[in-house]
């Protein structure tokens, strides 16, 4: 297959200052919330990343971690310690002082459910906690038994296990440091469309438009490099092939998702360069254990065994996507078991057999959820959904398609007695297999199928402390086993996400970790 990975449109050594320009990106929706610690969607990461700085970064185009507004980490020999050092001289858009103090009160809010700053009576979730770092402050699961302020500069969390990747997690975009002046002042409303949210970020809220767009301007006092661009204009368009269609017209310079198919045209086009994101992500169907047919192991591995996948990455992804039965992306492939099928066989007379000898000889009638948006994993949500229930009915399964707004789809899915079947996804935050078992799997992780198994958490709990790869693979291909026989959770595909920009975009280095800063992009030529 042809490459067209560009790691970078040009490089920015060659650039040179700020272009009084605005810049233009094709969102594939809108944000849930611009508060952090209090998201889970894609395009809210992607405004935040432009607003906040988390306490480590990446190395762009890589998963390397960076100092970030902590200039240095250590941990204890078991890694059941870690102290940051922090930035001096940073300030919040507002002019609020960066110091041990907004670190404290900003995770603080992320993990004490008791926190009055939380505002967790005004609908605060802060799942993200659940997800990557077990849970709440006195959670049994919880990863966090303490933060300590140190002095000014110096934090220190103490964890209740050991944690080899804790820094990157809390590199991760969810945990951008937000302005305690900002958060006091606005209360509840805070990180809605009537806030105005403040970070340290090298770029600051202007407005957000419900439906339409976020407009945010250049920090002129941002500590790093410094925005190119006066303005940023982040739209919101669900649609890919309008994304596309306004690419082409100019209206937008840069777009991510597009519908795979797209590449022709994108290089067609003489004005357009086509980017291949790294992939880093999976694309799955879940299946809830509350449902009683759903509950039987035999009838998830029918279900499972019907689903023709390559068929169906071929059909929808054009080359840029792989089908095999690992949750895991395959640059971390170590991290398998070898003994597996590489994917789940395709066998619907052998499942439809499966159904009768479970009692279902005639089938039975399932609610199955598509995503309303588009997703890097899941271009064409719809389509594909509707694949997927063509081939189980197939052997009998009557499929009834349904779905609903996306952040209420983002909700409902963990409310009882939630979704029989849904569609949903991953894109890697850091990389380490814990981001992908950890954020679907264990506790806190996994209400939206029931399924967690004291083994399971144990695992996880093994993976994290691993301190070398070759104990993290012997954990985590216990896991990919586990997870594999369970069947919960149907690995669909490891897509390579279509990007494209205006050929006067330089300087855009794509992270395989879904959201990336865009301060050093400039546009050079753009009328």
């Amino acid at each position: 297959m042809k490459k067209y990975i560009l790691t970078a449109l040009l490089s920015t050594s060659l650039l040179g200052s700020a272009s009084a320009a605005t810049l233009v990106y094709g969102g594939n929706g809108e944000p849930v919330s611009l508060e952090p610690g209090n998201i889970t969607d894609g395009i809210s990461l992607t405004v935040q990343r432009q607003i906040y700085n988390t306490l480590v970064d990446f190395k762009d185009g890589t998963t390397d971690a960076i100092p970030s507004l902590a200039v240095s980490w250590k941990s204890n020999a078991a890694a059941t310690s870690w102290t940051f050092t922090l930035r001096r001289n940073v300030k919040f858009q507002d002019g609020t002082p960066f110091n041990a103090d907004a670190v404290v009160f900003n995770w603080n809010r992320f993990w004490d459910a008791k926190d009055p700053t939380g505002f967790r009576d005004q609908g605060r979730t802060f799942e993200i906690m659940g997800d990557l770092l077990g849970g709440f402050k006195g959670d049994k699961t919880a990863a966090i038994k303490d933060i300590v302020k140190v002095d000014d500069y110096t934090v220190r969390f103490d964890l209740t296990g050991g944690n080899s990747v804790f820094p990157v997690v809390a590199g991760s975009s969810y945990f951008g440091i937000a302005s305690p002046t900002a958060i006091k002042a606005q209360g509840a409303k805070y990180g809605t469309p009537a806030s105005t949210p403040v970070g340290t970020g090298p770029f600051s809220f202007v407005s957000w438009k419900t439906g339409d767009a976020v407009t945010l301007k250049a920090n002129p006092t941002y500590w790093g490099t410094k925005a190119r661009v006066d303005t940023l204009v982040i739209r919101s368009i669900k649609d890919a092939s309008q994304r596309l269609n306004e690419l082409k017209a100019g209206t937008i310079d840069f777009a991510s998702d597009l519908t795979p198919d797209s590449l022709a045209a994108v290089k067609s086009d003489r004005n357009l360069t086509a980017v291949l994101k790294p992939s880093f992500n999976v694309g799955f169907v879940s299946m809830n254990n509350k449902n009683p047919i759903l509950a039987k192991q035999a009838v998830r591995t029918a279900l499972s065994m019907a689903i023709n996948k390559k068929a169906i990455a071929e059909a929808f992804w054009n080359g840029l996507a792989v089908s095999n039965s690992s949750f895991l992306p395959p640059v971390m492939g170590w991290a398998n078991d070898k003994s597996l099928p590489t994917d789940y066989k395709y066998d619907p007379a052998a499942a439809k057999k499966m159904l009768a000898d479970a009692g279902y000889p005639n089938g039975f009638s399932v609610d199955f959820w598509y995503m309303p948006v588009s997703r890097p994993y899941f271009p064409t949500p719809k389509p594909i959904a509707e694949a997927v229930a063509a081939d189980l009915s197939a052997i009998g399964v009557k499929v009834n398609l349904k779905t609903e707004d996306w952040a209420k789809y983002l909700q409902d899915r963990n409310k009882g007695p939630g979704f029989d079947m849904y569609m949903i996804g991953w894109t890697g935050d850091y990389g380490d297999p814990d981001n992908f078992y950890g954020a679907y799997y264990g506790a806190n992780a996994s209400d939206d199928i029931n399924y967690n198994p004291a083994i399971l958490q144990t695992l996880l709990e093994q993976g994290r402390a691993a301190l070398t790869q070759d104990a993290k693979a012997k954990v985590y291909s216990q896991l990919h086993k586990l997870t594999y026989e369970a069947a919960y959770r149907i690995p669909m595909v490891h897509s390579q996400p279509l990007a494209a920009a205006r050929t006067y975009v330089k300087g855009w280095v794509p992270s395989p970790l879904g959201s990336e800063a865009w301060n050093k992009i400039i546009l050079i030529g753009k009328r």
